[in-house]
């Protein structure tokens, strides 16, 4: 069977390079690296699937979609991108790709959004591209995506730092764009849980340029159905160092909100048995418990299951 891409082994590896810093009062060289962006990544992703990687930053993802358009050279392993290697034979993959990713500068500032593409943000039609917000300019860098009618589209975080609205409007382009007609397929690339959730047949999660686990949202929650997972809103917590070490608790984190002056936990439990013993810690400490809510399992659960952190 063929397949729109296909990885086998695939390894980046990034050299080396020196950082100056300060140290004692004076300036040194220190070696960085070399870093491990894709360590044997093997995946297969079939025509017609919006397929979804998902993942923290710095797991690999842009590396991943920059070696699968061509832009980017494998240390080791293959990658084949419709039926072709993307080392041996590029020519004909660009011919069917094409590629969008979020945050980056679109198109070039100094011409006009009808410069840089033949339709779409009329109303904007004779701005120049440095003049767009970051909404327009991401709307336009879409439409530069499919603009060719690609067989392959690569989109590397597409919806990052729109606002709410730009986002769904392109979740559901996108969704609508591979369901609508056969032979599209899309690999998306995103670090936002309900978006590949909502979106993606599939979803490899990945992290540290390791994949650790792929299959559909629904199959990579059921690993971690026999767990119980508990949200804790509570007053700004300081020491955590003991949730981690407690007896059943599989894996904790936390997410701190400054502004309102509070601390979100996530547990995730081999039963329901730690929970008592987690609401005494938090008010042994002075806390207040605002709210606490037992849930089914979040992809996010899952990662923090895996690795024991959550994605931020």
């Amino acid at each position: 069977m063929s397949y729109a891409v296909e990885t086998r082994d695939l390894t980046r590896i990034f050299a080396g390079k020196k950082k100056r810093r300060r140290k004692a009062g004076e300036e040194v060289d220190e070696s960085v690296g070399p870093v491990t962006a894709l360590d044997n990544v093997s995946l297969k992703i079939e025509e017609g699937e919006l397929f979804g990687m998902l993942g923290p930053n710095g797991a690999g993802k842009t590396t991943l979609i920059k070696i699968l358009a061509t832009l980017l050279l494998p240390t080791s392993g293959q990658a084949l991108v419709a039926g072709h290697d993307v080392s041996k034979d590029p020519f004909p993959i660009r011919q069917v790709i094409n590629m969008v990713s979020g945050g980056e500068t679109s198109g070039y500032g100094l011409l006009t959004a009808r410069e840089n593409i033949i339709f779409g943000l009329w109303d904007k039609r004779n701005a120049k591209v440095r003049m767009l917000s970051t909404g327009q300019r991401q709307k336009m860098n879409m439409i530069r995506g499919f603009v060719t009618d690609p067989d392959i589209l690569f989109l590397d975080e597409p919806t990052l730092g729109l606002d709410v609205n730009a986002a769904r409007v392109i979740r559901e382009y996108v969704t609508n764009w591979v369901r609508g007609q056969k032979g599209k397929t899309v690999l998306l690339t995103t670090h936002y849980m309900a978006e590949a959730d909502q979106m993606c047949d599939r979803i490899a999660i990945i992290d540290k340029g390791k994949i650790l686990a792929c299959d559909t949202p629904e199959n990579l929650k059921r690993m971690i159905r026999t767990e119980t997972t508990f949200r804790l809103e509570v007053d700004a917590i300081r020491d955590l160092t003991t949730f981690s070490t407690m007896q059943g608790v599989k894996n904790f984190s936390h997410k701190d909100d400054i502004a309102k002056n509070r601390s979100f936990l996530t547990f995730i439990l081999e039963d329901e048995g730690p929970v008592a013993e987690i609401l005494s810690t938090i008010t042994l400490q002075g806390k207040k418990v605002h709210s606490l809510q037992k849930s089914e399992p979040t992809l996010e659960d899952v990662f923090i299951s895996m690795v024991g952190r959550g994605f931020e």
